[in-house]
């Protein structure tokens, strides 16, 4: 893999300091958007620009980037939050602004929220209706740069990623907030039925496998980075709590499921083993 400069947006966030992590570890050189910048990996710089300041000519003003890593999103965990549409134009002008300017490789986070409501497997052309501000942003702002890189020599990745286990206790997920209740020596974590059947993984396969999808321009379009193996939640909730070796109990039941949660919903993990093959084959050539 050939060493690129490559900006991370958000790259101070729950995902973005192991993309961040990662990518310097493969020796690229690697430039940063945050809103904040406490805790940056020294061996990274700071974005000279405000990503959302509207400029033309961004993609000049931060240094003509091989790749972008576009991970930067307000209440990613707060599905209603107004900021999503509020936001989302601002999404959309910096990353045509950063393709007309001549960016190579852009790469974006997309959601299984995109989707909505749906219950099987998802790939590349499941139709999507999303059921959340969350989800109606980002299908909106997929569907808008699908449309709009055509007219320029960008390679567009939209990484669709799933359910995010970590022990991260900063995060915002159900694993966070276990690990935030154990902390504050709670015993019974409220739980819902745990029935639904979700693709699980790791946040450090998963910014592995978003540097990889990033770093190629062979496949593109929409890439599920996912495992394919539909678990449930109470399965994996479990395993968390032996894994981390946490005091809490699951109460079942006393949360209701959400009505725009699907039984059972997973994705197709074709692309991304093909991307992961070619990858392997070119670390062997």
């Amino acid at each position: 893999m050939t060493n690129k400069k490559v900006l991370v947006t958000g790259g101070l966030g729950y995902i973005g300091k192991i993309v961040v992590k990662e990518l310097l570890d493969a020796g690229h050189c690697v430039m940063i958007a945050s809103s904040s910048y406490d805790g940056m990996d020294l061996r990274a710089v700071k974005c000279p620009e405000s990503i959302f300041s509207g400029a033309k000519d961004i993609y000049r003003r931060i240094g003509s980037p091989d790749v972008c890593i576009h991970l930067a999103w307000t209440d990613g965990f707060v599905h209603n939050s107004p900021e999503h549409m509020k936001n989302l134009s601002n999404h959309i002008v910096f990353c045509e602004h950063m393709m007309s300017g001549g960016l190579p490789v852009l790469s974006c986070m997309g959601t299984m929220h995109e989707i909505g409501y749906w219950e099987g497997e998802i790939d590349e052309d499941t139709p999507c209706n999303p059921q959340s501000q969350y989800g109606i942003a980002k299908n909106a702002m997929r569907q808008s740069l699908l449309l709009s890189s055509k007219d320029f020599a960008c390679t567009l990745h939209w990484l669709r990623l799933y359910y995010i286990v970590s022990n991260d206790i900063g995060g915002k997920n159900i694993f966070a907030k276990m690990m935030q209740a154990a902390q504050a020596g709670k015993k019974n974590f409220p739980f819902t039925s745990g029935k639904n059947l979700y693709d699980f993984m790791e946040i450090n396969e998963l910014a592995r496998l978003i540097v990889v999808a990033s770093m190629q321009t062979a496949v593109k379009g929409v890439t599920n980075i996912c495992t394919g193996i539909p678990e449930t939640l109470a399965s994996r909730v479990e395993q968390f709590i032996s894994d981390n070796k946490l005091p809490l109990k699951l109460d079942y039941g006393q949360y209701p499921d959400r009505a725009y949660d699907s039984p059972g919903m997973w994705g197709n993990a074709t692309k991304i083993k093909q991307i992961l093959s070619q990858n392997m084959d070119t670390l062997q050539d």
